[in-house]
């Protein structure tokens, strides 16, 4: 709900500001390069307050960092309850998510 709620205040923002702007489909343009880093994103909500893309990116990487951090949890948890065979599988569930979001280029 997070995640949506920040989204949803990106895309206001964003959309009050550039509501009127004409779509240009002609040429694709990619995200920015400050959109493309965990540390981008988070400098371009400060740096960028009144554009909404920023807030927007944010709430999608704490879409993203949902099930990494319940993941992780669960780690925690079942080493609490001594389960050495649920931590393995688990930590093993956590060391793909984690290859699979640093090997896409999100990057650290």
């Amino acid at each position: 709900m997070m995640s949506a709620g920040i989204v949803l205040c990106g895309a206001v923002i964003y959309l009050s500001r550039h509501a009127h702007e004409p779509a240009n489909y002609r040429a694709f343009h990619s995200e920015p390069p400050e959109y493309r880093t965990i540390p981008g994103v988070i400098h371009s909500v400060f740096k960028d307050q009144g554009r909404g893309r920023g807030l927007i990116q944010l709430g999608l990487l704490l879409l993203i960092a949902t099930p990494i951090v319940r993941v992780a949890l669960s780690i925690v948890g079942f080493a609490i309850e001594r389960d050495k065979l649920y931590v393995g599988f688990t930590v093993v569930v956590l060391a793909i998510l984690l290859y699979s979001l640093l090997g896409a280029g999100i990057g650290l």
